[in-house]
């Protein structure tokens, strides 16, 4: 979590008087002393994006001041997508499909966690940490005991 407090430069003290900003959502910090509001390099981005729809990274990093490398990771990370009917697009990871947010299409997202699962199970057999095996009992045996 401080790795993204200092990426996204997170407002921590107040620019007005010096209180503790807290927290309020989608960006947005609200000092607990005076009521002033900041925003964190997510915050400004959005702010903006709504603002001025389709605009252009170089558009927001000159309006905003959050460098293009910092909005193409809001942009992997899918917190900010790219506006449709733009001209502008990401590229799927693996096929290269046209994306507007994330890392892969729909279709190879589905592959790559559908491979991740699969390897779980795998694990998890080669382990032999089904619950039967872990507690004792015996494969498919129930997991309670009859009262006589």
């Amino acid at each position: 979590m401080d790795g993204l407090v200092n990426y996204y430069h997170v407002p921590r003290t107040c620019k007005q008087c010096g209180g503790v900003m807290v927290y309020k959502g989608v960006g947005e910090y609200r000092c607990e002393e005076c009521g002033f509001l900041d925003y964190d390099d997510y915050g400004k981005v959005r702010l903006y994006i709504e603002a001025h729809r389709g605009a252009t990274a170089a558009e927001v990093e000159a309006a905003v001041g959050v460098s293009q490398r910092i909005i193409r990771q809001m942009l992997r990370e899918s917190r900010i997508e790219v506006a449709e009917g733009s001209r502008s697009f990401l590229h799927c990871e693996i096929c290269g499909k046209e994306i507007r947010s994330g890392k892969y299409c729909p279709e190879c997202e589905t592959k790559v966690h559908r491979s991740l699962e699969e390897e779980q199970r795998e694990m998890h057999r080669k382990d032999g940490k089904g619950y039967a095996k872990q507690h004792g009992g015996e494969e498919g045996q129930r997991r309670f005991m009859r009262q006589k």
